[in-house]
């Protein structure tokens, strides 16, 4: 009898004794397991439709950040490079007003994909990140030099848009309104314009296989990344509201820009009248005819067609940047001393030999770092184990100059 009043699971008829917790209803019972394993089976069953409803269920209004405001940002962590500000606000703004605005008519705005030309060390991936800690759309920085054409060994370019479902959790109607920053842009330039029996599966391979993301197309993407998980499920992307910002040094450009400009004339005047253009910043007049003798082939111009380049730092504005943005690097380093109970004070005539360092060494924004680690490598050593500690330390001009003495940064004049 009292086997016949056991209440038992009506799925998987497993008695209550044996369940961790069985739910009753009015006209049978489920247990944990049961539930659980139909909670997998309903995921696997929605996939990307499911989660596309709980995002609409749970839009997410985008605040329209004006491009002042956008600018006013970036200058808090970005010295100088106004003009290279400017264009990514404008681009950022216009690609918020795409997400937001209602079509009303049959035009269609299309997206500003654009590019960035400049030195190294002069802020183009820090522009990237300042951008991601305002931005409320998914943002994804990834690098250009690890891609190869589909069949060959390095990432294929869909795993692009995995980085970007990963910024937003796999949530592929956010990652659709995403921005993408791809860096070293000019790596994967065309290595030859002579044809070969070898492929250039590093080079223009790459620029032909980012054409459909640029241009936006459905693509397929591993959501775990490439080779690595072959039996995953495909999930897929559109592209067609999907920012693309690029960045690159082109190391060398400035020469071709050089010849481009001096050969609109030829004799004495011509070349005295080109010394009035700025030799020091050549970069200011580059153009998509410079980018494509680069390397860059002219499909992929026409799918960036916003290029803007960076000033190259100059000695104010790396004392600038040693002592103003919110993340400045003597900031960074007096945060570090505090810990330790210690003030850090940087005398004037110290940021003028780091500076002066800097711009002899051609090391740029990213040098001073190097700079600042050899010069306080010895104080950050030592300080931690010292057991009675001075309440202050002053980083003098002297001291500056006797710790680089005896660092190897001579040896890069040197070579």
């Amino acid at each position: 009898m009292a086997k016949a009043t056991e209440k038992r699971c009506s799925f998987c008829d497993r008695p209550e004794k044996e369940t961790y917790i069985l739910f009753t209803g009015i006209k049978g019972n489920i247990c944990d397991t049961c539930i659980e394993n139909a909670g997998i089976l309903l995921q696997e069953a929605l996939g990307e439709t499911g989660k596309k409803t709980n995002s609409q269920a749970s839009k997410k209004e985008y605040k329209l950040y004006k491009p002042k405001e956008i600018k006013a940002f970036l200058d808090q962590y970005v010295i100088g490079q106004d003009d290279a500000k400017k264009v990514l606000s404008v681009a950022i703004y216009n690609h918020y007003k795409r997400l937001v605005m209602p079509a009303m008519d049959e035009v269609e705005i299309e997206k500003s994909n654009l590019i960035m030309v400049g030195e190294t060390g002069t802020g183009k991936t820090l522009l990237a990140k300042s951008i991601a800690k305002l931005l409320q759309v998914p943002f994804a920085i990834v690098d250009a030099t690890v891609f190869t054409q589909a069949g060959y060994v390095g990432e294929d370019v869909e795993s692009i848009l995995s980085r970007l479902l990963q910024a937003c959790d796999y949530d592929v109607a956010a990652a659709e309104k995403g921005i993408i920053f791809i860096d070293e842009i000019d790596k994967i330039g065309r290595k030859s314009d002579n044809p070969s029996i070898t492929r250039d599966v590093s080079g223009e391979g790459v620029q032909q296989a980012l054409l459909k993301l640029l241009e936006g197309s459905d693509v397929l993407v591993p959501p775990q990344g490439g080779r690595k998980h072959p039996e995953q499920k495909m999930v897929k992307v559109n592209t067609q509201n999907i920012l693309f910002i690029c960045g690159g040094a082109f190391e060398g450009i400035d020469k071709m820009i050089s010849r481009r400009v001096q050969t609109a004339a030829i004799g004495y005047h011509a070349i005295k009248s080109s010394k009035e253009l700025d030799r020091a910043n050549l970069l200011q007049y580059v153009n998509a005819q410079d980018l494509r003798s680069f390397g860059l082939i002219p499909e992929l111009l026409g799918r960036l067609p916003i290029i803007t380049y960076l000033n190259p730092l100059d000695r104010e504005a790396l004392k600038r940047i040693l002592t103003e943005p919110k993340n400045a690097l003597i900031k960074q380093y007096t945060k570090l001393f505090e810990y330790e109970g210690i003030e850090l004070v940087v005398e004037e005539e110290a940021l003028d030999f780091m500076v002066d360092k800097a711009i002899e060494y051609k090391l740029g924004g990213r040098g001073l770092r190097a700079i600042c680690e050899m010069i306080l490598t010895d104080a950050m050593f030592d300080i931690p184990s010292q057991e009675a500690k001075e309440k202050s330390f002053v980083l003098s001009r002297s001291y500056a100059q006797q710790m680089l003495d005896h660092s190897k940064l001579s040896m890069l004049h040197a070579a």
